[in-house]
């Protein structure tokens, strides 16, 4: 069921229309009606993971040089894929607050807008890795047959990007309208689809390494079609409009830097870690990408966060945003917490599923207390930067991730290898950079200047 966010029309007295606001802030933000976003969207998050692990389960029976020339080439396209989390996330927010407005048809024209960015943008990827898919797998690859086979399934691969970002702008816009259930058809489904495919492609059909590529382009362009089919039943005006996109740009450009300084601080932990030697650089490994999963189990939240938030925002409903901000952050801190109990019951235990070195796991519980500690903290600032992003406050995360990652994380991580610190340093300069986004979050939150309401953001 849908809410209706829109301000009341009719006079009431003050007290009436406070008790009525806060009615409605309890409704909107119930823990059921977060849920009821986020499940689906978690699920949506998870089924291209899931599906690259059975895309790599099975090119890796082919041997060595296959299983290597997909590292490669996937690499890229996670690239591609990343620029569709940016637009997804772009359009929920302006959506969510037309939707919450009252303005379906203009939510679902941001939609538009979004999608002819997303084909532009899939188009200039197929025709790119047509002719610069060899030198950079190549690059990537370091040469030799390897590169040579990632190029080739790069080159096949690339033509499923106008539909893998046609199906982010498709989720954008329908998370905007609280619009669960097509969202999960339109990801999954393809994703069944293709994982039956590939084994049979590759093996029976025998195309081999090119028919996992052939899965992917399938997947992904029906998936993007189904997104482009649900545009049109709205009936709405498909013509492209230059100024509504260069908005969306704007945010989109906001996002981008904002996950370049993500990408330049983990890279740069990486980095420092294998200075470090093997054994610290694998046990980073495994801790990061634990981390990067609590981040998509929690992203589920914040998603939720962008739909809701935009919603009561654009409806003029500032008491019910804040409610929802204050609830949220608590379920992200539940959330956190809950991961690290986890973790810091299988302190002993989850190293030895990745690795059977001894020096490894000795590593890894260098790293596993700030790990642990750092997760309810990050269940709160990834719940937060939902609500901002649903706000549109995009500017401020932009410059409060940027502000964590060159004055905290990046400087700290350095340092720890200048001081030979280890990998206790390292994840100490990651615990540093979380600690300056949630204190930036919390001021931001409290300041109430992120509340902006009307149908776009600055609106009276």
């Amino acid at each position: 069921m849908v809410y209706s966010l829109a301000p009341l029309t009719y006079p009431v007295p003050p007290s009436a229309a406070m008790s009525q606001s806060t009615a409605a802030a309890g409704r909107v933000a119930s823990p059921r009606r977060i849920a009821a976003l986020a499940l689906p969207a978690l699920v949506v998050l998870a089924a291209e993971p899931l599906y690259v692990l059975v895309d790599t389960a099975v090119v890796g029976h082919l041997g060595r040089v296959p299983l290597a020339a997909v590292a490669v080439g996937g690499t890229v396209m996670t690239l591609t894929a990343w620029i569709g989390t940016v637009v997804a996330y772009g359009t929920t927010g302006r959506a969510a607050r037309r939707f919450g407005a009252g303005d379906r048809a203009a939510a679902v024209a941001e939609g538009v807008q979004a999608s002819w960015s997303a084909l532009g943008a899939g188009l200039a990827v197929v025709v790119g890795m047509q002719f610069g898919g060899g030198a950079l797998a190549g690059a990537l690859a370091g040469g030799g047959e390897v590169g040579v086979a990632a190029a080739e399934w790069l080159r096949i691969a690339a033509f499923g990007a106008p539909g893998l970002l046609l199906a982010a702008a498709g989720n954008g816009w329908l998370r905007g309208v609280q619009d669960t259930r097509r969202p999960l058809l339109f990801v999954v489904g393809p994703n069944l689809l293709s994982a039956v495919l590939c084994p049979v492609l590759v093996y029976p059909v025998g195309m081999g390494l090119n028919g996992s590529a052939v899965a992917n382009v399938i997947a992904q362009t029906l998936s993007g079609a189904l997104f482009a089919a649900a545009l049109v039943a709205e009936r709405v005006a498909l013509r492209p409009r230059p100024r509504v996109i260069g908005q969306q740009l704007v945010l989109s450009r906001d996002l981008l830097v904002r996950g370049v300084a993500f990408q330049a601080s983990f890279l740069s932990a990486t980095a420092v870690a294998a200075r470090f030697g093997a054994a610290t650089v694998g046990a980073h490994q495994i801790a990061v990408q634990l981390w990067f999963f609590a981040a998509l189990v929690l992203d589920a939240l914040a998603i939720a966060a962008q739909a809701l938030v935009g919603a009561a925002l654009g409806g003029g409903d500032d008491a019910t945003a804040r409610a929802l901000a204050r609830r949220i952050s608590r379920l992200g801190a539940i959330c956190g917490t809950a991961f690290a109990v986890l973790a810091a019951a299988g302190a002993g235990v989850v190293p030895t599923w990745f690795s059977s070195d001894p020096a490894v796991h000795d590593q890894a519980l260098v790293a596993w207390p700030w790990f642990a500690a750092m997760l309810p903290l990050a269940g709160v600032v990834f719940a937060l930067d939902g609500v901002l992003i649903g706000a549109g406050d995009i500017r401020y995360l932009r410059n409060l991730t940027v502000a964590g990652a060159l004055g905290g994380f990046l400087p700290a991580i350095w340092l720890a290898y200048a001081l030979d610190l280890g990998l206790g340093g390292i994840w100490a300069g990651l615990m540093l950079f979380t600690v300056i986004r949630l204190v930036g979050l919390l001021l931001r939150l409290r300041s109430g200047a992120w509340a902006v309401t009307g149908a776009v953001r600055g609106a009276a």
